[in-house]
């Protein structure tokens, strides 16, 4: 099936023109198509930009073992209204992706259900090196130093050691450093409201690990992602690493502080924790400077019901793939950042760190996984209209311009018109070794 789009503002890799993009099967065959192309669809996208599809790198989408938050398939209508063409899922469902067979397991599920890409991280434990060393079709290593249990907590040197050393997948981590935490729970007897959750994961324990972490890619030359940057001090640190590190930002570090425990209590409850306003603006000034390269939405959804008890019974996370594109269109209205920032950070940038074979882009010859954004639309995010099963998001009542109005995901719609085609299923994720 051929798609011609026609009169689209299209934010390519250098420029921002206003052109004719003729998608062939799967494929980008022009970017420069006449408005006569034969076509079996002729899509008028004038006064509309096209942009690459969003790439999500840290997601938790909780199958198999904690369906009941999340599935394959809500996560991924969810991505697809909001923009969202692939996904990168991490290891710690039940089982943990810590095996090859869970691994394999998990691709055959997404096979079935997934209306988006799909990739799967595997797991780090303190003694799985041989697991880690023979995986292929993954993007990386995900481990968890600190903010975890079971073996999925990776906190000896030697084992970090071994996986820096041994291991020849990019690597990344939630950086929280388990001592300081258990310090800083200790002194404040396990916390009583959720506002000790952000001095129990306070900067130090973040700043700690990241650096810990760091110094291990560094002295073994090692390609090394440091997930969900939280503090000022750790964007600090990271303008003076090399070129083997990257590091990302999530929306909940962005646009929300300590300040808005009051309001928003335990629904903003994140590991790493919320940080100071302070921090937030450190965090975007990372993002502009190009300190951090990707925006990812670390999409960690609980029902209501448990996001609502009483800390510290209530468990961390958020779900944000539905909205976190039009969170950053937001801001390009605003006129805190450009467009073409925002396909960097999170198309261009997540498809460079994992090596992820023609996405991330509008080019000839590429996937076309591609989204239609108006610039122009304003609309509320509400609770009763989420697709993500958890069925609330922490942005209720926030109205946003700018929204992701058409979705393809492989050159084929799977969403538009409000509506989505869940016949849609994407395609395993290829990556260049």
């Amino acid at each position: 099936m051929k798609t011609l789009i026609r009169n689209a503002t299209v934010v390519l890799p250098d420029a921002i023109e206003r052109i004719n993009v003729l998608i062939d099967g799967q494929t980008i065959v022009s970017l420069d198509a006449a408005d006569s192309t034969t076509a079996d669809e002729v899509v008028d996208a004038a006064g509309l930009h096209l942009i690459p599809g969003v790439i999500d790198d840290q997601v938790h989408f909780r199958e198999p073992g904690l369906t009941h938050k999340e599935d394959l398939t809500t996560a991924t209508r969810a991505c697809a209204r909001g923009g969202i063409t692939s996904f990168l899922e991490m290891p710690n469902t039940k089982p943990t992706t810590t095996t090859l067979q869970a691994l394999e397991d998990k691709l055959a599920i997404a096979a079935e259900k997934c209306l988006v890409n799909y990739g799967f991280y595997i797991g780090a434990t303190p003694d799985n090196i041989d697991v880690l060393k023979a995986a292929q079709r993954t993007p990386g290593i995900k481990i968890f130093i600190g903010s975890s249990t079971g073996d999925l907590l990776v906190d000896s040197q030697a084992a970090l050691e071994r996986i820096f050393a041994e291991t020849t997948l990019p690597i990344c981590a939630h950086c929280e450093d388990e001592a300081t935490v258990k310090a800083n729970a200790a002194a404040l007897g396990g916390g009583s409201t959720v506002a000790d959750h952000s001095r129990i994961r306070d900067n130090k324990a973040a700043i700690i690990a990241t650096k810990r972490a760091v110094d291990l890619a560094e002295r073994h030359r090692h390609r090394f992602h440091v997930l969900h940057v939280s503090t000022a001090e750790e964007v600090e640190f990271l303008r003076g690493t090399s070129d083997l590190i990257t590091a990302e930002a999530c929306p909940h570090h962005l646009f929300f502080s300590t300040d808005d425990y009051d309001r928003l209590g335990t629904l903003i409850q994140m590991n790493p924790s919320i940080k100071s306003k302070a921090d937030c603006a450190a965090v975007w000034q990372g993002l502009l400077d190009g300190t951090l390269e990707v925006v990812a939405t670390d999409h960690a959804p609980h029902t209501l019901e448990e996001k609502r008890q009483p800390y510290p019974k209530s468990p961390s996370g958020l779900p944000a793939v539905e909205n976190s594109l039009a969170l950053l269109l937001n801001e390009v209205n605003l006129g805190r950042c450009l467009l073409s920032q925002v396909v960097s950070w999170m198309c261009e940038a997540p498809a460079r760190v994992w090596n992820i074979h023609n996405k991330g882009a509008i080019r000839v010859g590429y996937d076309a996984d591609l989204v239609l954004v108006d610039l122009n639309k304003t609309q509320a995010i509400l609770n009763e209209n989420q697709l993500t099963k958890s069925r609330w998001s922490p942005w209720h009542g926030t109205t946003l311009t700018g929204w992701p109005v058409r979705t393809w995901v492989m050159g084929q719609t799977v969403f538009a018109d409000g509506k989505l085609n869940e016949s849609v299923r994407g395609s395993e994720i290829q990556y260049s070794r």
